[in-house]
């Protein structure tokens, strides 16, 4: 399993997303910027994925901490949310989810916001399970 901190880069990580949106005029707030839990949103999406890949099975957001909004998103930005294991417990993992923006019209990607989620491995009950740890990551 390879755990990742965070870095900074001058571009996106070197692996797929675990997730790619595009933001549309309906994520907008009042102010017609798009809304910071839009983008928050799509991060659990990407961070769940890559946790119950990990854990294989069903996992459930206990804290969210660390979020850095470092730009705002714009309407028709692709936004591509890259997950990585920081930390593999008994029954919680950690990851830690950056999303980077792709204008409409362009190729330079930007590294909007960045936040750490854990999550807690659970089974059919919604009960906290055990993670396999000899599972490879």
């Amino acid at each position: 399993m390879t755990i990742v901190q965070s870095v900074d880069r001058p571009g996106p990580p070197p692996w797929e997303p675990a997730l790619r949106a595009i933001a549309m005029p309906a994520d907008t707030n009042p102010n017609g910027d798009i809304f910071g839990g839009w983008l928050l949103s799509q991060m659990d999406l990407a961070g769940g994925y890559a946790a119950g890949q990990r854990v294989r099975g069903r996992v459930a957001t206990i804290a969210i901490e660390a979020m850095k909004f470092h730009r705002p998103v714009v309407v028709g930005d692709e936004v591509s949310c890259y997950a990585s294991i920081t930390k593999l417990g008994r029954t919680s993992i950690t990851i830690l989810v950056e999303a980077w923006a792709r204008p409409l019209h362009g190729d330079q990607r930007t590294k909007v916001t960045e936040g750490v989620f854990t999550f807690v491995a659970i089974d059919d009950q919604r009960r906290p399970r055990q993670i396999d740890q000899s599972q490879p990551g």
